[in-house]
């Protein structure tokens, strides 16, 4: 073997050495890794200098890169990048996109806009959005309601009306439901039989003669339950009063009692404490016209709009 290819097999070492026979070996980083280093260094130094990066006195260096964007008062403003102009900049053009389509929606009618298939797909996009946002943390994100606290969107049970004048009214204005409480109105006894009665009309078993009982307790000037519910019990959207004899249930747990006590029972605890939480806060101070139009001809088409 050659001494030149000896030597190039041979382990290459610093040349130093400790205690006699210690030494340092010599193994160079490869080629690409070094190449690689020069490169992310050379990056970091661009990126420092297009980008906001180190503190400088009272703030920091901020780049060379800028991003306007339009505030809350409608103002245009240049701001040096950041996460959050690039974010208002990208929600900026989002909204531009979807001027025209807002605009369009604005200027058309209801029955116009359901028979219009490119708008209807815009409203069903876009109302989604306006819905998760605005509606969703009551309604639930598929609009079924809870029980006890906020309506059931997606059946053909309105409180108001499911027209499409009706809930835009709901969402302009708001709704402020309420029942009085009965507990120191009638007693134990009465309110047992209004509960009764109440649990008669949508086909639940009950106690025949407390309901017998409940029947004339409800349509007279004792209870005046009739005022709002209607002397059919079929409720008055006028008032939001719902309709007894449906066997759709918003503030009483009827759905979930196991056994028909329990369902009576849950009657029987509404007509005793009232209603004060059918609030719904008004809308049409913080969407825009177009959101609101947009959004009431979603939650129509959720449930159908009787």
């Amino acid at each position: 073997m050659s001494e030149q290819k000896l030597q190039s097999q041979t382990v290459q070492t610093t040349g130093h050495a400790w205690d006699g026979d210690l030494q340092e070996y010599n193994n160079p980083l490869p080629v690409w890794w070094v190449y690689t280093f020069y490169a992310t260094f050379i990056f970091a130094i661009v990126y420092w200098v297009i980008y906001p990066s180190w503190p400088f006195g009272k703030g920091w260096i901020g780049g060379l890169s800028d991003i306007s964007y339009v505030n809350s008062a409608g103002e245009t403003k240049t701001h040096s990048w950041n996460t959050r102009a690039l974010y208002l900049e990208d929600m900026n053009q989002a909204a531009a996109a979807q001027k025209p389509y807002f605009d369009k929606v604005q200027s058309m009618s209801y029955e116009q806009i359901s028979r219009d298939p490119e708008i209807t797909a815009f409203i069903l996009s876009s109302g989604k959005a306006l819905f998760a946002d605005n509606c969703a943390a009551c309604h639930q994100s598929g609009g079924q309601g809870v029980v006890g606290f906020f309506p059931n969107l997606t059946d053909d049970d309105w409180l108001y009306g499911g027209s499409y004048e009706k809930i835009h009214q709901t969402l302009v204005g708001g709704r402020r439901g309420y029942m009085p409480s009965f507990s120191e109105v009638l007693s134990a006894e009465q309110i047992g039989d209004l509960a009764n009665y109440v649990a008669g009309l949508s086909g639940i078993p009950h106690d025949a003669a407390k309901a017998k009982a409940g029947d004339v307790l409800f349509h007279s000037e004792t209870a005046a339950c009739y005022y709002c519910h209607g002397a059919d019990a079929k409720g008055r959207k006028e008032m939001g009063a719902p309709n007894l004899t449906d066997g759709i249930w918003l503030w009483a747990g009827v759905a979930a009692a196991p056994s028909s006590e329990g369902k009576v029972a849950a009657i029987r605890n509404v007509i005793s404490t009232g209603l004060a939480k059918g609030v719904m806060p008004a809308w049409g101070g913080r969407l825009s016209p177009e959101q609101i139009k947009v959004l009431t001809v979603y939650v129509h088409d959720l449930g159908g709009g009787l």
